[in-house]
């Protein structure tokens, strides 16, 4: 089993990475193999041409910015993470750059997100936590993923890197967060049931001729 987490951060060793090693950690040694995505700040927005979707390719057009090879290990993955540092009240801008291309390209045709099971955390220096913590879930949340919490929202502070080391509750939380997703991953699988069915859902924008 294998879980992929997405760092949607900018910086490299930064609050979001140190994180990410702490959940990493605790999937280890439950036997889950574990990898970090980090697409950096050069990726490029979604054109919202739709290839993907009306082409099921299952791909972005554009493929020179590492989004596609994320896209492609969410699918293979049994799991996915996304983290983000809060910037001005929200997702960082690259990572709802990486988020809108996933979606689309992943999982608003032949759906391969379904019943994966999907998790979230942020880092953040005063607020924002809790908005961005929901941003990320909500993104998983329309794709019939499994979301796996833990004993408090996924919001550790932080502002220069490390100092999220120093908020003792949050490392703990996500801590928690990792043994919640390992113990869903391996329910999941020791039930051996398949997974109900999915469908092509009806897009629909209200405007009526």
């Amino acid at each position: 089993m294998k879980v992929v987490a997405i760092n949607g951060s900018p910086r490299k060793g930064g609050n979001c990475a140190q994180m990410l090693e702490v959940l990493g950690k605790v999937l280890e040694q439950e036997g889950i193999e574990f990898e970090v995505c980090q697409p950096g700040a050069k990726v490029h927005p979604c054109m919202a041409c739709y290839h993907c979707l009306d082409n099921n390719t299952l791909r972005c057009v554009q493929n020179d910015d590492g989004v596609n090879e994320i896209i492609e290990k969410c699918i293979a993955a049994d799991g996915i993470v996304l983290a983000s540092p809060v910037y001005h009240g929200g997702i960082a801008g690259s990572m709802k750059c990486v988020l809108d291309r996933l979606m689309l390209a992943a999982g608003c045709g032949d759906n391969q997100l379904h019943h994966k099971v999907g998790a979230a955390l942020c880092t953040l220096r005063r607020t924002g936590g809790l908005e961005t913590y929901q941003q990320l879930l909500a993104t998983m949340n329309c794709m019939e993923m499994v979301l796996v919490t833990s004993d408090y929202w996924n919001a550790v502070h932080g502002a220069d890197p490390g100092e999220v080391q120093k908020d003792v509750e949050g490392v703990e939380v996500i801590e928690k967060l990792g043994r919640n997703i390992a113990w869903m991953l391996k329910v999941i699988d020791k039930a051996g049931i398949e997974p109900p069915e999915t469908h092509h859902r009806t897009m629909f924008n209200y405007i009526r001729g």
